[in-house]
């Protein structure tokens, strides 16, 4: 079980480093990027930044998103997922799915 291929997208140059860092420790094929690096449709899209940004991408991370495919938002404040649960809303719904 597991992913065949993973593609990490990030913005920080020392982000990538350390998920490729770690990929190669736990044995894992990465493929990572600069954000354009991610394209057509993924089965599970998983995103850990903060809730302004979440906002802004919310198109571009649902477009990512292939048919009965999974976001994953993480990091997220509880007080904020109602504010993020309606920004994502035209394109689909989000639930919590852990508090801790």
């Amino acid at each position: 079980h597991g992913a065949v291929q993973i593609d990490a997208v990030d913005i920080d140059p020392a982000a990538l480093t350390s998920s490729q860092d770690n990929a190669e420790a736990n044995r894992v094929q990465l493929n990572v990027g600069s954000p354009e690096r991610a394209q057509g449709e993924y089965p599970l899209v998983v995103a850990n930044i903060l809730a302004s940004p979440l906002k802004l991408l919310a198109p571009l991370l649902c477009a990512h998103v292939a048919p009965g495919g999974d976001l994953i938002l993480a990091g997220i404040l509880s007080r904020q997922a109602e504010e993020l649960q309606a920004a994502y809303a035209p394109w689909l719904s989000l639930q919590v799915a852990d508090e801790e």
